[in-house]
């Protein structure tokens, strides 16, 4: 009966198994699979022998005669859930050496992803000595016999991977509710990193393919929409993307050559950017943001050929393309190319996604070829461009769904833009490859506008920033975000008087997360089943840390990462092939602590630079700007720049002077004067007797940041004619000084 029932799984299912020979492993031994449908018990008789049996609820074997058939023989340990004793007699069993299998979730998951483990499952590690086997389940939540709220299928492909048998960690050191604890929380994280590493090696490789093949699915689903009000299908994004792949093709210029893309979020920007990866083009995508000198010098390191943008989008963000046409760049315009398209072209890209979509990618690329170019904030004047290929960007959605309970029928709103990673990855890329609805809105700025359309929506996830944040709170309605379960918030720290508001007011928590451009960008993120208030979460599976000792820093180290998500590296100019991190290690440049249950926490930043309205400003690119800029003061003039918290735009800038009468009007016509933007203004400027410096003759900015904390430096005499000084020793000297 067996064997006819095996073949009948492969048959129908396409049912294999990975990692078989732990299964024969002596015992004690503790299978853990997760729980994703009604039959995943037969899935897994097939590869067991006698000697492993299935813990099983009574209660639920009372439900009928089938399930009594069913759940109550030899290949079964029933228990009775509600018995103190239930666990200690399976942890009996183990200490005798027996072979359990245990759904540690206690039921069929609800979203296809992995739900808690109850702390049952660790106290069994505690109290015997059994080894652990994870098993991920793949597929099998996609049966008509799983609870998945998404789509489903009778009979789906479903494999099982087995991993080696583990050793749990030995917490005798620990007190024993705690053990428990920290115990559930290994499994949980062996299961999560099993399944990431799982969908990595037998998941679509890149992102096109990745796309088709959730496309595929569900043709007739709706999955972009935007400020037009005019929801996208499936099949009709497969067909736009081949139809205006097919225009690229005899538009662009030689695929050598770089491909610029200038789009605000509406619909035409991820149509474009599928139709570029149909052809095996890599986009780089230009931040409008940072002025048209930075963007200049993004298209000289990208080796832009041609610039795809829209006339419509031009002419409402008042942007000229001309410098970028005097520089030898192809101005391509979506307008343009949508008027050429015809109906037979339109027919023929219809027919393709629906009969051949394996044709729709032109050329197939190496999962580690670049994907796109995102470019960091050009505020600084000197943007960095930032390859990120295929299997960069995919890793950073995997492990996002690996650890959040996203599912088929949540909806997305983003509003932070795509030329951030952040926007590019978690607000855009993942719905469509996750098969969850993406509404697009351009600017985050509308704080009044925004809260009700992501109620009008009804929209489930919610990206933004701090800053962005206490926009919305104070322009929206108490019931604008009860749609809202995913409020995912990074960039900038997310501060308490934000988390309060939020919660108070709109009854939604903030799930704080960490990252950068060169890292996809994600690295650790609080989620439902796992968050500390005041933390950036715990890394993401496959994600591999370290802290290094910086001189001075008595708390934490500076934090270096290594994993699937780091870039491929930095453009130089002239340079064959972007500059990879050594060793793959990324500097993140950031002071940071991992407390004893794995949050992050991040200090400060190495690297001198801030976070202003969730964009980064390079304090030494500010220094540089006003270095020498005020001869009018004397020659001894000096001006260091530093930041602190503010409530509205995360931080902000703080210049600290030793010439008394130097005002922000002056400071601010000098930053101007260099090119940089406003966010790299100081909001007031300070004064200090003697600029402190290192033993290298360096400005000693820690110690002016500890003046500023300890309010020890008073304002400028030309921004306040009556200063309120600290002190009036401080006001004599700065009389002093001006004298």
């Amino acid at each position: 009966m067996k064997q006819v029932i095996h073949f009948l799984l492969r048959r129908l299912f396409q049912f294999e198994g990975f990692g078989l020979s732990s299964l024969h492993a002596e015992g004690p031994l503790l299978l853990v699979p997760n729980h994703v449908s009604w039959l995943d018990w037969l899935f897994l008789l097939m590869f067991l022998d006698r000697k492993w049996r299935f813990v099983v609820s009574l209660a639920a074997a009372d439900t009928s005669w089938l399930h009594r058939r069913l759940m109550l023989n030899s290949r079964t340990f029933a228990i009775d859930p509600t018995s103190p004793y239930a666990a200690k007699r399976m942890a009996q069993h183990l200490q005798a050496g027996g072979k359990l299998v245990l759904f540690a979730e206690g039921r069929i998951t609800f979203t296809g992803s992995l739900m808690k483990l109850f702390e049952g499952t660790g106290f069994l590690l505690v109290k015997s000595p059994a080894r652990v086997i994870t098993c991920y389940l793949r597929g099998a939540d996609r049966m008509k016999l799983s609870r998945n709220p998404g789509w489903r299928r009778w009979f789906p492909k479903v494999t099982a991977h087995f991993s080696e048998p583990l050793q749990p960690p030995n917490l005798t050191h620990l007190k024993p509710g705690v053990a428990r604890s920290a115990h559930t929380e290994w499994l949980r994280v062996k299961m999560v990193e099993q399944q990431f590493e799982t969908e990595m090696v037998l998941g679509a490789q890149t992102l096109p393919a990745a796309i088709v093949e959730t496309a595929l699915e569900q043709p007739d689903f709706h999955i972009l929409e935007d400020v037009t009000q005019k929801p996208l299908l499936y099949k009709h994004l497969l067909a736009s993307a081949d139809a205006l792949a097919e225009s690229f093709h005899a538009t662009l210029p030689n695929a050598q050559a770089g491909v610029g893309v200038l789009l605000p979020n509406i619909n035409a920007t991820p149509v474009s950017l599928l139709a570029l990866w149909f052809l095996g083009r890599v986009p780089a995508i230009f931040n409008f943001s940072t002025g048209l000198q930075a963007m200049l010098h993004s298209a000289k390191a990208a080796k832009v050929g041609a610039l795809i943008t829209s006339r419509e989008f031009l002419k409402r963000a008042r942007l000229e393309v001309g410098p970028f046409a005097e520089a030898g760049i192809q101005i391509v315009y979506l307008e343009d190319l949508k008027s050429k398209i015809s109906t037979t072209d339109r027919i023929s890209s219809v027919a393709k996604a629906r009969l051949s979509p394996e044709k729709l990618i032109r050329k197939q690329v190496d999962p580690d070829s670049a994907a796109v170019v995102l470019f960091t904030s050009g505020s600084e004047g000197v943007p960095k461009g930032v390859v990120l290929s295929h299997r960069n960007l995919l890793a950073n959605i995997r492990q996002m769904l690996a650890v959040n309970d996203l599912n088929d029928t949540d909806r997305i709103f983003n509003a932070l833009p795509i030329f951030h990673s952040f926007g590019l990855t978690v607000g855009t890329l993942l719905g469509l490859v996750r098969g969850s609805y993406v509404f697009l809105y351009p600017s985050p700025l509308h704080y009044r506008i925004i809260p009700n359309v992501l109620y009008d929506k009804n929209c489930t996830v919610f990206l933004s920033t701090n800053t962005f944040l206490n926009g919305y709170h104070r322009r929206a309605h108490p019931y604008d975000f009860r749609s809202v379960r995913c409020l995912f918030a990074a960039a900038e720290k997310v501060q308490d008087h934000t988390f309060t508001t939020w919660a108070q007011r709109f009854g939604v928590r903030i799930l704080e997360g960490y990252g950068a451009t060169e890292c996809s960008p994600t690295l650790s993120v609080n989620v439902a089943l796992s968050s500390r208030h005041g933390s950036a979460g715990r890394f993401l599976p496959g994600i591999e840390w370290r802290l290094e000792t910086v001189p001075g820093v008595e708390t934490g180290g500076r934090l270096f990462v290594k994993g699937p998500n780091i870039m491929t590296g930095y453009l130089q100019l002239g340079a064959p092939a972007p500059a990879a991190p050594p060793d793959g290690w990324y500097d993140t440049g950031d002071i940071a602590k991992v407390d004893d249950d794995g949050f992050l926490y991040i200090l400060g930043r190495m690297k001198r630079f801030a976070k202003v309205g969730g964009e980064m400003v390079s304090l030494a690119a500010v220094e540089d700007a006003l270095s020498g800029a005020f001869p009018q003061h004397g020659t001894h003039c000096h001006v260091a720049v530093v930041s602190r918290p503010d409530p509205k735009r995360g931080e902000t800038l703080v210049a600290v002077t030793n010439a008394p009468r130097l005002g922000r009007n002056e400071v601010r016509l000098a930053i101007h004067a260099h090119g940089l933007s406003n966010l790299c203004v100081p909001s007031e400027v300070r004064i200090v007797t003697h600029m402190p410096v290192l033993g290298s003759g360096k400005i000693n900015h820690r110690e002016l940041q500890k003046l500023l904390q300890e309010n020890l430096l008073p304002l400028s005499l030309a921004d306040a004619p009556e200063p309120a000084f600290a002190d009036s020793t401080a006001r004599v000297v700065v009389q002093q000084q001006s004298a």
